[in-house]
């Protein structure tokens, strides 16, 4: 890295939790000088930071004043859609590379973000509405083919989100996204019936690179929320080249100029893409860090930052083995016993990431909120990845919650 600029650089990650702690610590290893901000004066990251402040991520203004004195030289945010505004807002008043300011408001409009790639013919979707509380949501119900998913216009994970199969329930659905989104608004569009991937991607200078397709294990309706994810997927070669299309035909019609974009999207038994979800950042539940380098072999997290900073970005792919993991997630409990990491670890051959502590409530598993960290497991098959993973997450559940 040091051939390229004398002076250390100055990177600004938006957010300092448990998955930003991660490219800080990436960043900070690669020879940057790394500052963050977070809402929490406990963030995790704080502790591995060259320089922090206690800003919120969505204060704008409060974040740009940070970044103005501490002369940053590039911006960025993972994990998080609250962050993505804010480096787009920063990068724009500061002349750094990043996301387009329009770009990154109309990413955070999901409504707006599915009328613009139904209109461009991106995917196979087939209805999109956009409900507030002025809409007339009887009328609606009567002209919609159920069934539905509702869900908030704005907002990461899974809170506010529930399918709909009968006219009459539609408004109780779109009373409880409304109330799950900040700005009020709720998106209905046609349920489908397939199993969710994931595709991360990394613009630069304008040009979209597909890193990995990534399938992925969800919990049961009414939640849908993520349980693991792991490459290589079990899709046929042509979906997995038509998801990179649908894809990277995704990025163009959003106008994306610059970063990750992390998209979640449901195959249908007979190859129909359905793009549900698009944040301009890195993923979470350990993508960046683990799921995207050991699957693809791609240095993502480091790419990201060199990106950010303006720095030449180097995806060449190094060694790659199949990768799963699974969220410690749980039927909720107290936390009796924990073990020793590392012997788990080395017991069921995986890594372990956590914040369980002796004594801890667990709630019981909803949303990506009530997960309590993740394993992460490597192997020279699938099967075999998913096999490991699944071998220690069984193990925590039997043992953690013992009298």
């Amino acid at each position: 890295h040091n051939g390229e600029d004398s002076i250390m650089k100055r990177v600004l990650i938006i957010g300092a939790g448990f998955l930003q702690d991660f490219v800080i610590c990436k960043a900070k290893e690669m020879g940057y000088e790394t500052h963050a901000v977070d809402a929490d004066p406990n963030a995790i990251g704080f502790k591995h930071a060259d320089h922090y402040a206690v800003v919120n991520i969505v204060d704008e203004k409060a974040c740009l004043e940070y970044a103005k004195a501490n002369n940053i030289d590039g911006v960025l945010t993972a994990a998080t859609d609250y962050g993505v505004l804010t480096a787009a807002y920063i990068a724009k008043e500061m002349g750094l590379p990043g996301l387009k300011y329009e770009v990154a408001q109309l990413i955070k409009n999901k409504y707006e973000v599915r009328k613009c790639l139904y209109e461009n013919h991106v995917d196979d979707t087939e209805q999109a509405y956009e409900v507030h509380e002025d809409t007339n949501i009887e009328e609606l119900a009567r002209k919609i083919v159920y069934p539905v998913m509702v869900k908030p216009c704005d907002g990461s994970g899974s809170r506010g989100a529930s399918r709909v199969d009968r006219a009459e329930d539609l408004k109780e659905a779109c009373e409880y996204a409304i109330a799950g989104s900040i700005t009020n608004r709720a998106e209905i569009e046609t349920f489908i019936t397939g199993r969710e991937y994931g595709a991360e991607s990394l613009v630069i200078n304008g040009e979209v690179h597909v890193l990995g397709v990534m399938q992925k294990w969800m919990t049961k309706p009414p939640y849908y929320a993520e349980l693991g994810h792991s490459i290589p997927s079990d899709l046929k070669t042509e979906v997995e080249e038509k998801v990179k299309k649908c894809v990277t035909n995704a990025i163009k019609a959003l106008g994306v100029n610059f970063g990750s974009v992390n998209m979640d999207m449901l195959i249908t038994e007979d190859g129909k893409v359905y793009i549900i979800d698009i944040g301009a950042r890195m993923g979470g539940n350990m993508i960046g860090p683990c799921i995207i380098p050991y699957g693809t072999g791609v240095d993502y997290m480091a790419a990201m930052i060199q990106n950010a900073v303006g720095d030449s970005v180097d995806l060449n792919k190094e060694d790659k083995c199949a990768v799963a993991t699974r969220l410690l997630a749980f039927d909720g409990g107290i936390v009796k016993i924990l073990p020793n990491m590392e012997e788990v670890e080395k017991q069921f051959d995986v890594e372990i990431y956590h914040h369980l502590e002796e004594g801890m409530k667990v709630n019981e598993y909803h949303t990506n909120l009530d997960g309590c960290g993740y394993i992460v497991a490597k192997a020279e098959t699938l099967k075999e990845a998913v096999y490991k993973a699944e071998a220690a997450l069984d193990y925590f559940k039997r043992v953690i919650f013992e009298e």
